[in-house]
C-alpha cells in the first residue's frame, strides 16, 4: 500500500533516538525500549565483494539479497538478463530468486503519472515473471479524498499508462474502471496475477507470472527499449543462491557495485552496533513506535503511524513518520508532527523504485 512520507532531517545521536521514545512514551504511546528484541532492516549496503555479509555474523540475519547495481548502462537488456538466466538455470532451487530491474518510458505525457517507469523481470523456482511498476505524481493514499475531484483523470491515465506497457509485453491483461477505481484483469484466470501497491485510484504495480522461464525475456526486452539510448542504473537482486553460485553471476557483467539488502533480528539498543557493522555507507531502517492517530488525534481522520528510526552514512540517526493517510489537513501536518517529535519534520516520499 502507498504510504505518506516525513522525514526530520536532523542528525541524531542514538541517546537522542531513546530520548524520543521517552517523548512518545509520554504522550501515552508504547515505542520501543532499548532492551526489546526488533526486526532491523539493512536498506542498501554498499560493499566491496560478496563476503561481507560475514560482518552481520553477530545476528540472525534473514531475507538476505545481493545486488548488482550497473550504474551509466546502455546495453543489450536481452543479453544482460539472458546472461543472469543462464547462471540461474544453473543454481536454481526452492527458495532461489533473480530479478532485473530495468526502467521504461510511457509513450505519452500524462498529468498524475511520470513518464519513466520501472518494470522487473524475474525467476523464482518453476516459473519468470514481469513486474510493471508506475511513478505518480504525487501519492494519494486509500481512503484519502483530496483528488476526488480529479479521480476521473487518474484513472484514466492509470488505464493509459498499464494499457502501454501491457501493449509492448503483449500481455493478456485488460485495465478497466471498476467503482470508481481502476482494475486490471487477466483474460484466462487460471494465471498467477497479482496487483499490488494501491493507491486512491487503484493499484501501481501488477506481476504476471508463466511456468515457461523464456517466456518474458524477448518482451521485456522491447519494453526496455522504450528508455531509449538514455543511461539507465540497474540492479539485479540475488536471494538463496550459494557463494559460487554467486562467482557465477559476477561474470555476467564484471563491472556491477554490489550492496546488500536484508532484515537482521537485534534488541533496540544493538542498533548503533549494526550501523558500525555496515559502516561506512550502510543504511538501515527499524520501527521505533507504531500507533493509531485518533488517541492523540480524537477530531482528525483515523490513521495508523510508524515512528521509524533510520541509521544513515556517517555513523547517526534520522527519524521518519510514515502514514496510511494524513490524519489532518496538509496544512496542518508539519505543526502536529513537530509537536509529536520535538523537531521539524518535512514531507519526503521515498522513491519509486529503489
Amino acid at each position: 500500500m502507498r504510504e505518506r512520507r516525513w522525514e526530520a532531517r536532523a542528525a541524531l545521536t542514538f541517546p537522542d533516538v531513546l530520548a524520543l521514545g521517552e517523548r512518545l512514551a509520554s504522550l501515552g504511546l508504547a515505542p520501543a525500549t532499548p532492551g526489546k528484541e526488533i526486526i532491523c532492516y539493512i536498506e542498501e549496503w554498499p560493499v566491496p565483494a560478496p563476503q561481507a555479509i560475514d560482518r552481520l555474523d553477530p545476528w540472525t540475519t534473514e531475507d538476505v539479497t545481493l545486488v548488482h547495481i550497473h550504474e551509466g548502462w546502455r546495453g543489450d537488456f536481452f543479453l544482460l538478463s539472458g546472461g543472469y538466466h543462464t547462471v540461474y538455470q544453473r543454481h536454481q532451487s526452492v527458495g532461489t530468486y533473480c530479478s532485473i530491474g530495468h526502467p521504461w518510458t510511457i509513450p505519452e505525457t500524462l498529468r498524475t503519472l511520470r513518464p519513466g517507469a520501472m518494470f522487473w523481470l524475474g525467476f523464482r523456482h518453476a516459473h519468470s515473471f514481469i513486474r510493471v511498476r508506475l511513478h505518480t505524481a504525487e501519492v494519494v493514499t486509500p481512503r484519502e479524498t483530496r483528488a476526488d475531484d480529479r479521480r476521473e483523470l487518474w484513472v484514466d491515465e492509470r488505464r493509459r499508462g498499464f494499457a502501454s506497457a501491457i501493449k509492448v509485453l503483449n500481455l493478456p491483461v485488460e485495465p478497466d474502471v471498476e467503482g470508481g477505481s481502476l482494475v486490471l484483469r487477466p483474460f484466462v484466470r487460471t494465471v498467477p496475477f497479482f496487483c499490488s501497491w494501491p493507491d486512491a485510484f487503484g493499484p501501481c504495480q501488477f506481476e504476471f507470472n508463466s511456468p515457461d522461464a523464456f517466456e518474458f525475456l524477448v518482451p521485456a526486452s522491447r519494453l526496455a527499449a522504450t528508455h531509449g539510448r538514455e543511461p539507465a542504473t540497474i540492479r539485479a537482486y540475488l536471494t538463496g543462491f550459494s557463494e559460487p553460485a554467486l562467482k557465477e553471476f559476477e561474470a555476467v557483467q564484471p563491472d556491477a557495485r554490489y550492496a546488500y539488502r536484508c532484515s537482521a533480528h537485534c534488541q533496540l539498543g544493538e542498533l548503533p552496533d549494526v550501523l558500525r557493522a555496515i559502516a561506512p555507507a550502510g543504511r538501515l531502517y527499524a520501527t521505533l513506535c507504531e500507533f493509531q492517530t485518533q488517541g492523540l488525534l480524537p477530531d482528525g481522520a483515523d490513521a495508523w503511524a510508524i515512528v521509524g528510526v533510520m541509521g544513515v552514512e556517517g555513523g547517526g540517526f534520522q527519524v521518519e513518520v510514515r502514514l496510511n493517510r494524513a490524519p489532518l489537513p496538509e496544512n496542518e501536518m508539519a505543526e502536529w508532527l513537530q509537536a509529536l517529535l520535538g523537531m521539524p519534520a518535512a514531507y519526503a516520499p521515498l522513491p519509486p523504485f529503489v
